[in-house]
């Protein structure tokens, strides 16, 4: 096949299409080609053919298969028996799956064939080459017994021996071993419990041995593997004997250092344990549980010989003992477990395993079974391995068997398989079995110890967090058990019940206040027995610490949290500071220590609290840290003084660290320095300490059982810790603090003196001198010979104030999390620092200090890489050389455990260091980049990078890359060289491993063009370092080969070609994969996987070339084809990276993407049990549906939408998934709202099966089908179940959905809702409206059950639906009762829904929510009697009434006890809802006697509410002075800092709504309103300052007014950056309420104060320039309101000849209507012509306004300058006359409002510079005219008619201005009567002309204009030779019949002489067409006024004119009572056109 059909098999992702050709072309291997080729080219062309061996055969049909079947089979054995090149592990993995096909997918005639052939390919040969075959061979017999061993079942003895025997000769392949095993499990899985039971004994003696004694981990877990499989699917080894054989296995196979293989171990025997699981075993005959239990005592013995060759005992000739089935119940099984675990002779690594092994046991067991007996399995844990003696004496072993047993109890049973009601039950067996038990209550029943209650705090904290606020239920009696545990003597219990607690309370923030409270009230009783016989130092300093852990989260739950608790605490511990001095030593070092935790608490509450008592804070720290006196003098102190003082530092210190940690913008630079005196003090304290005294005699330690020593300790770490801090905040002052100290040098000893360091355990002493130490990752002693925290193996600490790229540590597999555990000799606890109790959430809570000794080290390495970069370079250079010469001490070299510390110390602080130095730290950076300086920093790096160990080699090459990064290109280019002679001369691989990661990361760092030029070099020597064998060379060069490339990005793109065959090399060859002969290379494969690294790398390719992919067909071809190989290997890390190939490649070139397949892939891996391809698979799925989620949908599997529920509901807190549903809602929401509202409804409702395996379980009985909606009531509240009855399985539970899943649904259907309403505002026929409408039963169900659920997220999200659904569909009628409202027949479930919020144990967020839903249901409408609202408007009453009382417990219902910004909260949701329903009034009339009888309440309640958002929002923070606080003052005047920022989002959301009602009280001038707006009634009179009485509302403002106007201006002034939608119709409602407000009645005259009236101006100028035309319609009509109500607009101007100063206020408010104009109009500015080419429909509105606005503001101006504004406004119509665009519809809106001004203007006296301006605004009305009638564009006609009609406006309007013999008016005239000619203008010309005419009265001008149209007009109509091309005539001849009712009496006759005999001389011409037109007018003469005189007229015609005239008469139909009347005629149906013009001139 040629490489373009290779091309063609590997695009789309998948194998080539079936062919259409009935019998395809063959496949076959050219071997002499293959050998012709390159011996490094045979490799890949191999690999490519494999490839397309396996694409071929899967495109084959049935009938294809069959006919080339025999075929297929000899070419895939010919490249099994190729012995060059041999078939390697990829090559296998394809033509494996391709004999799979054949015989799975075709005729099965030639299986047993194909089994036989390759039995004898593994049975023949003996030679090394023979291996690789037989290796091949071997694999594929494996995949064909995995794929149609069924068929094969009596070749499969055979086989198994065959390959049994193959184990010898591949004794030194490690990889051959492996694969045989693995084959051995395929062929046992396929068929099961047929295999020979002699071929299973033999397979499972095999593999317990290899198991055991093979070195080469891979074979372990194949043969780990292989025994599990035997397990599970034979029934041969299910006796005690051969769980004694596996179990001696397992535990000897353990002590492996491969996780995988530890993994494997535990997961063999965990099967086992499983399989003996019995229900009934703990009821059957105690001989047996005896005999279990002998079995297990015994088994120390045989572990301790470690021989696993005594004879069998589940062989033949014991058949007894054989038959002997083991039965195991559950505590049996965890026992088998916990006696090894215990055991001294295990060591860590089997205690990982067992821990595998525990998880994989209760996993395996099932919800069902775990559920059951979870009071079991906690007590086991919890007394067997936490309480064990052995393990509880050593520290190291307590640590980790706490983690492990947390790892089980939280990760295994608390997330993964508990669900909400199980975890609600383990809850409460944890609080009665355990917690309440302490103190003892029963004797029967004994307390438990404290690492019980250490164990149990642990995992009652991990349930309370996943449960969140589900936890609600035991909230009551968790609060009762914690704070009854809380008196504990044990620190290391009290620190975790304060953790506990803090959870707690955050969980349930409602127990806050009561938690604090018992807590306060302890610790005062407890410090008032101090003194008495029942003393109890420690339980007073337990309450504290549970105290200080509750009130330090009171900024996170502002609505829950106290001033009087947080003053009372505050006041407390400064009392005991003061009287400490008073008492005796041991209780004044507790009264201290209890002080300064609780300060300590009270510094979390932020700068806001702090700042109010700062200087009483920095009194007490200076006070307990003096400067010392002499040495001398401290040397003669006792212990128990040294101790006491000791401690009083280390406890003052810990409080200064919690102000530095939370009140960091307090620090200035005088604060800073008077701290850094204090650490300087305690520095020389500690150096003034005798060290020769400092014995540990526990007679003189106090109370506490710390040593001197361990307080000095404890003491050093705070320094280090407060000054790193201290420096990173203070940058200004870092140099004055650093200089006072010389704390630098002691750091460096701290961290690298070779015996400066506290020594571990005695075992690992002993293994460092005696030569055996081996690695310091596995010295177990808690210590690690003085090393540091920060790095554990390959994971470091972030430093305070990093900036993070990765997520949080530990996010790994439970197994990894576990074995994570043994990479450090340091376990972390919660007791080692008291201080993480408040810090722990704002970093990682998985995150736990370290050890005092070793928190030091971590310390002073901050410290140092702080400070160091501060320094001068002289001092550097002294700091490094000291370094250096420590890391080159002769000691060391004695003591291998110290120099591998000081090695990882020495790297961790170089590394800090320079991230300082280059700013990745908010700390200052420093200088590091003198020569000598960065040469020394060099040189101790350089020595690191070729260290052993991987982790210091990680450091080293990190800060090298960094070192790069801020040293110049010098530097680097001296660097990479000497990196490159490094690689050249030393040959030793850990030091190439090292050299290489450093070239990779010098690129990475660097970057850019700097990196370019040292691009080629690095790539050269990485490619060459890709290829070598050994393990960590080449998977260190292939990682830093994808590190430049990923940061070189298209400067790579001359390397790809040859870096991708590089890499699709590499993958072929076997010696980069696990499945390598060698044993050692295995291993490190095994942990570092190659193939992993070279999957990145491809990943990294794609990056690199992005859209060049789609023309680079070869390199496409090469990677595609390589990333279907990764998805089908079996390793995560491949999986994960190929997973990131594809998304980028569809993301490059989706076209060669098959979307099916892709999609199919991410959905399978939805569910994954890698954590990271579950991550990779979601944002990879949330790209796509970002996309087009429909299209996903359609191509994936069906389950697909199942899926993502069901994974959201495994991790409810996942950001992609959750985000993968909102895309999706928001692309489908109006097409698909059916199937939205019924996908939210499943969720919402469906219950959740957990599968529960049938492990010897009894049928379960059959039940009833059970209620559907009682279902979902109780799912709702699933902690109101029952208890599950006792019995060995209960039935399987059903329970709902995970509350977070749910209530995320809820919001989908939420945000549907308000789509759907947004849709029906703009669409009334919406058809997604339509479906809600249809469903609303379904909508207002869901929000009722969510309502009334137990968890306050559901409840508060099902009140707002409800508020929605009133909202929209509150006016809208039942369809099919149109005379009722639609949600009329829902009132009793709204009501209903509502009854839980008002309950007792309500929460603020619930009752405000309920307020508004009551609000929006009075307002909707569905009621509209008052009598009839019940207890809706009860509700809404009481409420007012009681927050209108000055009472201190105001209620909501049964609501008490809020804490005053709860009550705040809620009496704004009560105000609000008040004025809601006071707006709504307006329109609703309804509503006037609901809000009537309030009002009077209401209103100052509101202006009230007002006045303290102005004075929260505009004073200034009353607590900015840093004095102490008054006495004399309120508690909220005092922390009025604390509350305002929650407070102002309280009232941000409320205050429009309370200025709208406002504002609509004003609109009814209702007196009361203005009374309280001038403060003469409401609450508070007499505290207001700024009221004034009699206040004349003309002149001064109602006293409230700057209250309004301030929060209205400076809402619109800073508003956020929110949806734009939203922020338009917010600024829309504030504009209207300042419409409102500005008004004479209530601003009077001051917003025309100059510096108010500046302000607001600038501020209309910028909305009307940026904002939308709604707004800019309420701007003009706001600036007209202010122009008429101006001052200067109320004097008289008649007699004025100048302006006044104010009339400045007045151009400026004219000039913002002219400034909206000229926005819409174009090419009315100068300037900037508009930006819109089309006006929107909105904007003639806003021009109509805007021009209505001008007309009115002119009127107000003075008359000395009216001209000028006359002349700019008709410059304004003018413009708008001549703009094509505004033609259509702009012009005919402009006009009336012209008319109207030109009446005003006329009817003045007019100057003669007024008529120059109407002149010439004619004059340019002509000019248009005669422009337009060019006919140069489209909106030429429609200009000339519009013209036409302003010059008749002007004419008829203005007329007094015009002079009758001003030729301009001749002109106009005649130009008018030309265009009744033209066609398209005449008719309009005609109606104006006859305006013109009929104008009444008629001055001057008017007569002149008659007599000069007349004369035209008669001869235009009688000369039929003019043209008339629109029949004018008869228009014209209507309007002289008019013209002469009109006339004087006088000139009536005259005129009716005209124009009769005209009318009867256009008949005679034109005939009897115009005999009926003729009559009509001729009739509308002879009316009855005007008969005399026409009779008077006719009668001197002559007699042949009277005769034509009665003809036409006669004949013209006028004989009736048509009269003037009549307008059926066709010609009077075109007279309306001239009707119509006339209305619109007004």
């Amino acid at each position: 096949m040629s490489k373009a059909q290779i091309d063609n098999s590997v695009t789309n992702g998948g194998a080539n299409g079936t062919s259409t050709q009935t019998d395809p072309p063959k496949i076959g291997l050219d071997v002499q080609k293959l050998h012709a080729l390159p011996s490094e080219q045979q490799d890949l062309h191999l690999f490519t053919y494999a490839v397309e061996l396996e694409g071929y055969v899967t495109s084959l049909t049935y009938e294809q298969l069959c006919v080339q079947q025999t075929y297929l089979n000899q070419e895939i054995l010919q490249i099994i028996g190729l012995s060059s090149p041999a078939p390697s592990k990829a090559v296998r993995a394809n033509i494996g799956r391709a004999f799979a096909h054949i015989l799975g997918k075709g005729n099965r005639k030639t299986l047993f064939d194909s089994v036989t052939q390759l039995v004898a390919v593994i049975n023949a040969g003996k030679g090394e080459k023979d291996l690789q075959t037989k290796h091949a061979a071997v694999y594929c017999l494996g995949e064909i017994y995995q794929a149609a061993g069924n068929s094969a079942i009596n070749l499969s003895g055979l086989a198994c021996s065959s390959l049994l025997r193959l184990l010898k000769p591949a004794q030194n392949h490690a990889g051959l071993r492996a694969a045989i095993f693995k084959a051995v499990a395929k062929a046992i899985n396929s068929i099961a419990g047929a295999i020979d039971e002699t071929v299973a004994r033999d397979i499972w003696r095999q593999a317990r041995k290899t198991a055991s004694d093979d070195k080469a981990a891979l074979v372990q877990v194949r043969a780990c593997a292989c025994l599990e499989t035997l397990i599970r699917c034979t029934k041969y080894f299910d006796t005690t004997s051969h769980f004694e054989d596996l179990r001696i296995t397992i535990w000897k196979a353990s002590e492996t250092p491969i996780v995988a293989a530890r993994y494997a171990t535990a997961s063999c025997l965990a099967a086992f344990l499983v399989k003996s699981y019995s229900a009934n075993a703990s009821s059957k005959a105690s001989l047996k549980r005896t005999k279990t239990k002998k079995v297990a005592r015994n088994q120390q013995n045989v572990l301790e010989e470690g021989d696993d060759d005594n004879t069998r005992p589940g062989s033949p000739s014991n058949p007894k003992k054989a038959a002997i089935k083991l039965e195991l119940s559950l505590l049996d099984i965890l026992r088998q477990l916990s006696i090894r675990y215990t055991l001294p002779t295990s060591s860590n690594r089997v205690r990982a395993s067992i821990a595998h092994c525990y998880v994989k046991v209760l996993s395996d067991l099932g919800p069902s079974v775990v559920e059951a007996s979870y009071g079991l399995i906690l007590d086991h844990l919890l007394t067997e391995l936490l309480s064990n003696t052995f393990i509880s004496h050593d520290r190291y072993k307590q640590l980790l068997t706490r983690r492990y047993v947390q790892k089980i109890l939280s990760d295994c049973i608390g997330t993964k398989i508990l669900g909400e009601s199980g975890r609600i039950n383990a809850a409460k067996i944890l609080i009665n079995n355990v917690l309440k038990n302490y103190p003892q209550v029963l004797k029967e029943v004994t307390a438990p110890s404290k690492y019980s209650l250490i164990g149990a705090l642990d995992a009652l904290t991990s349930l309370i967090e996943s449960l969140g606020s589900g936890f609600r239920p035991v909230c009551d009696s968790c609060r009762e058990a914690l704070i009854q545990v809380l008196q504990h003597p044990s620190y290391t219990v009290q620190i975790h019940i304060a953790h506990c607690l803090r959870t707690f309370v955050l969980a349930c923030p409602q127990q806050l206040l009561s938690c604090a409270s018992i807590c306060m009230n302890s610790v005062a009783r407890e410090l008032g027995l101090l003194t008495s016989e029942k003393q109890s130092p420690r339980r007073c300093v337990g309450y504290a610490n549970g105290l200080a852990a509750t009130i330090s989260i009171s900024p996170s739950q502002p609505l829950y949290g106290s001033l009087e608790i947080s003053s009372r605490v505050l006041s407390i511990a400064s009392d005991l500071l003061k009287s400490s001095g008073k008492v005796e030593l041991r209780v004044a070092g507790t009264q201290v220590q209890v002080a300064w935790i609780l300060i300590g608490g009270l510094m979390a509450l932020g700068p806001n609290f702090v700042k109010i008592h700062l200087p009483q804070f920095l009194l007490l720290w200076r006070n307990a840290l003096p400067k010392p006196l002499t040495k001398e003098n401290t040397a003669q102190r006792q212990l128990a003084e040294i101790h006491y003082l000791t401690s009083i530092r280390e406890c003052t210190l810990g409080s200064i660290l919690l102000f530095l940690e939370f009140n960091g913008k307090l620090i200035t630079n005088d604060i800073a320095k008077r701290i850094a005196t204090m650490l300087q003090n305690t520095v020389e304290y500690l150096d003034n300490l005798p060290s020769k005294r400092l014995t540990d005699d526990v007679f003189q330690r106090g109370m506490s059982s710390l040593s001197i020593p361990d307080l000095v300790l404890m003491v050093r770490r705070r320094v280090f810790q407060c000054y790193s801090r201290l420096i990173s905040f203070s940058a200004n002052a870092s140099g004055d603090i650093l200089s006072q100290s010389n704390l630098l040098t002691f750091a460096v000893a701290v961290l690298a003196d070779p015996d400066s360091y506290t020594p571990g355990s005695l075992s690992s002493s002993i293994a460092n001198t005696s030569g055996n130490f081996e690695s310091i990752w596995d010295v177990a002693d808690n210590s690690g010979f003085g090393m540091t925290g920060l790095a554990q193996h390959m994971k470091i600490k972030p430093l305070p104030g990093e900036q993070l790229t990765v997520g949080p540590v530990d996010r790994g597999d439970r197994e990894i999390s576990i074995d994570s555990a043994l990479t450090s000799p340091i376990c972390g606890a919660r007791e080692h620092d008291s201080i993480c109790l408040h810090t722990s959430y704002q970093h990682y809570s998985d995150v736990l200090p370290d050890p005092p000794a070793t928190e030091v080290v971590n310390a002073a390495i901050a410290f140092f890489a702080m400070a160091f970069p501060l320094q001068s370079p002289k001092v550097q250079e002294g700091i490094l050389e000291q370094l250096a010469t420590f890391l080159s001490s002769a000691s060391l070299q004695r003591d291998p455990g110290r120099r591998a510390a000081v090695s990882l110390n020495a790297a961790m602080a170089l590394l800090s260091t320079i991230k300082v130095a280059v700013g990745e730290t908010i700390a200052e950076q420093g200088d590091i980049k003198s020569q000598t300086v960065e040469r020394a920093i060099e040189e101790i790096l350089r020595s690191l990078l070729v260290n052993h160990d991987h982790c210091i080699r990680k450091l080293a090459y990190e800060a090298i890359g960094r070192l790069c990064n801020g040293s110049g290109n010098a530097f680097t280019s001296n660097e990479v060289d000497s990196l490159i002679g490094m690689i050249v001369s030393n040959r030793d691989p850990d030091a190439r491993a090292g050299c290489a990661m450093a070239l990779g990361s010098i690129h990475l760092q660097v970057g850019g063009m700097a990196a370019g030029l040292h691009m080629k070099k690095i790539h050269g020597v990485l490619m060459s370092l890709c290829s070598d064998p050994h393990p960590a060379v080449h998977f260190c060069a292939i990682k830093a080969l994808s590190q430049v490339a990923d940061s070189a990005g298209l400067a790579f793109a001359g390397n790809v070609s040859s870096t991708l065959g590089l890499l699709a090399q590499l993958w072929t060859c076997d010696s980069h994969n696990e499945e390598t002969p060698s044993l050692a290379t295995s291993n490190v494969e095994l942990e570092h996987p190659t193939t992993a690294a070279i999957a990145h790398g491809i990943d990294s390719l794609i990056n690199v070339l992005g859209p060049d992919l789609q023309d680079m067909s070869k390199a496409r071809a090469l990677m595609l084809m390589l990333m279907k190989q990764f998805a089908l290997d079996e390793l995560f890390e491949v999986q994960a990276e190929c997973l990131k190939s594809w998304e980028h490649l569809n993301l490059y070139d989706s076209t060669h993407v098959d979307l099916s397949s892709y999609v199919r892939r991410l959905q399978q891996n939805l569910d994954s049990s890698n954590v990271d391809v579950r991550h990779i698979a979601v944002d990879g799925l949330y790209n796509l549906m970002r996309r087009d989620a429909e299209l996903v949908l359609s191509v994936g599997e069906q389950n697909l939408e199942e899926r993502i529920w069901a994974a959201l509901n495994a991790d409810p807190n996942n950001e992609g998934l959750r985000n993968i549903i909102q895309s999706w809602l928001t692309q489908s929401t109006l097409a698909e709202a059916e199937k939205w509202i019924t996908r939210c409804q499943n969720v919402l409702t469906k219950t959740s099966k957990e599968s529960v395996e049938a492990v010897q379980s009894p049928e379960p009985k059959s039940a009833g089908v059970p209620d559907l909606q009682d279902e979902e009531v109780a799912g709702f509240n699933v902690a109101d179940g029952q208890n599950q009855a006792s019995g060995n399985l209960p039935e399987v539970a059903q329970e709902m959905l995970r509350w977070q899943v749910r209530a995320f649904a809820l919001r989908c259907l939420s945000e549907l809702v308000a789509i759907v309403g947004k849709d029906i505002e703009l669409n009334p026929h919406s058809a997604a409206g339509h479906v809600l409408q249809n469903r609303i039963a379904d909508v207002i169900r869901l929000a009722f059950l969510a309502s009334t659920a137990s968890v306050v997220e559901l409840q508060v999200g099902g009140l707002k639906l409800i508020d929605q659904i009133l909202k929209i569909f509150g006016r809208t009628p039942d369809p099919d009762f149109s005379e009722a409202l639609l949600l009329e027949q829902y009132q009793a479930q709204i009501s209903s829904a509502l009854t839980p919020a008002f309950a007792a144990d309500s929460s603020p967020d619930l009752a405000s929510a309920a307020v508004d839903v009551c609000a929006t249901f009075i307002a909707a409408g569905l009621v509209t009697d008052v009598d009839r609202m019940g207890r809706i408007l009860k509700l809404l009453v009481a409420a007012l009434e009681s927050f209108t009382d000055d009472a201190q417990d105001s209620a909501v219902g049964d609501l008490r006890g809020l804490s005053s910004n709860a009550q705040t909260m809620v009496r704004l949701s009560v105000l609000s809802a008040w004025a809601e329903l006071q707006i709504a009034s307006t329109h609703q009339d309804y509503l006037v006697k609901v809000v009537k009888p309030q009002v009077t309440k209401l209103t100052p309640l509101w202006l009230s509410s007002l006045q303290e958002f102005a004075r929260l929002r505009f004073e200034p923070d009353i607590s900015n002075n840093t004095g102490p606080a008054r006495l004399d003052e309120g508690l909220d005047v005092v922390y009025a800092a604390l509350n305002r920022q929650t407070l102002l989002k309280f009232y941000q959301a409320s205050w429009l709504k309370l200025v709208e009602a406002i504002a609509s009280l004003i609109d009814q001038d209702s007196d009361f309103v203005f009374d309280a707006l001038d403060g003469k009634i409401g609450p508070n009179i007499n505290e207001t300052n700024t009221m004034h009485h009699d206040i004349n509302y003309r002149d001064e403002p109602a006293a409230f007014f700057f209250v309004l106007f301030g929060i209205v201006i400076e809402a619109l002034t800073s508003r956020p950056a929110t949806d734009v939608a939203h922020s338009e119709a917010e600024i829309l409602g504030i504009l209207s309420a300042l419409k409102r407000i500005l008004r004479p009645s209530v601003a009077g005259s001051a917003i025309f104060q100059d510096t108010v009236f500046s302000e607001t101006i600038e501020l209309f100028d910028r909305l009307a320039l940026t904002e939308g035309l709604d707004v800019q319609l309420v701007i003009v009509d706001i600036a007209r309101n202010l122009c008429l109500m101006h001052p200067s607009a109320r004097e008289e101007h008649d007699n004025e000849d100048h302006l006044s100063e104010d009339i400045e206020q007045l151009f400026e408010l004219t000039r913002i209507i002219v400034l909206v104009l000229a926005g819409l109009l174009p090419n009315l500015a100068e300037q900037n012509p508009s930006s819109r080419p089309q006006l929107p429909d909105d904007g003639v509105i806003v021009i109509q306004h805007s021009l209505e606005a001008l007309v009115d503001v002119a009127g107000v101006f003075p008359r000395v300058i009216e001209t000028d504004l006359h002349a700019s406004i008709l410059h304004i119509f003018g413009s708008i006359l001549g703009t094509g665009v505004c033609q259509a519809n702009v012009v005919p809106q402009a006009l009336p409002v012209l008319k109207r001004f030109l009446q005003r203007t006329a009817s003045a006296k007019l100057s003669n510079s007024s008529r120059d301006v109407i002149r010439g605004c004619l004059q340019r009305f002509l000019s248009i005219l005669a422009h337009a009638q060019r006919r140069e564009s489209e909106w030429s006609l429609p200009c000339a008619k519009n013209a036409l009609l302003a010059c008749t406006i002007l004419l008829t309007n203005a007329s007094q201005a015009l002079s009758p013999n001003d030729p301009l008016v001749t002109h106009a005239l005649e130009a008018m009567l030309e265009c009744l000619e033209d066609l398209g203008l005449a008719k309009v010309v005609a109606g104006c002309l006859r305006s013109l005419l009929l104008v009444t009265p008629k001055n001057v001008t008017d007569e002149a204009v008659a007599k000069f149209v007349i004369p035209h007009l008669v001869h235009f109509i009688i000369d039929t030779n003019l043209h008339d091309p629109e029949q004018a005539r008869s228009l014209t001849a209507h309007a002289l019949t008019s013209f002469i009712a009109t006339t004087t009496d006088d000139a009536t006759p005259a005129a009716m002489c005209i124009i009769i005999p005209m009318l009867l001389r256009r008949a005679s011409i034109e005939g009897k067409a115009v005999y009926n037109e003729t009559a009509q007018r001729l009739l509308e003469i002879a009316n009855d006024r005007l008969m005399p005189i026409f009779r008077a007229v006719v009668s001197k015609m002559s007699s042949d004119q009277r005769a034509f005239m009665e003809t036409i008469i006669r004949e013209g139909g006028g004989s009736g009572k048509g009269g003037p009347g009549d307008r059926r005629d066709s010609e009077a149906g075109r007279e309306e056109p001239s009707i119509a013009l006339k209305l619109n001139f007004g």
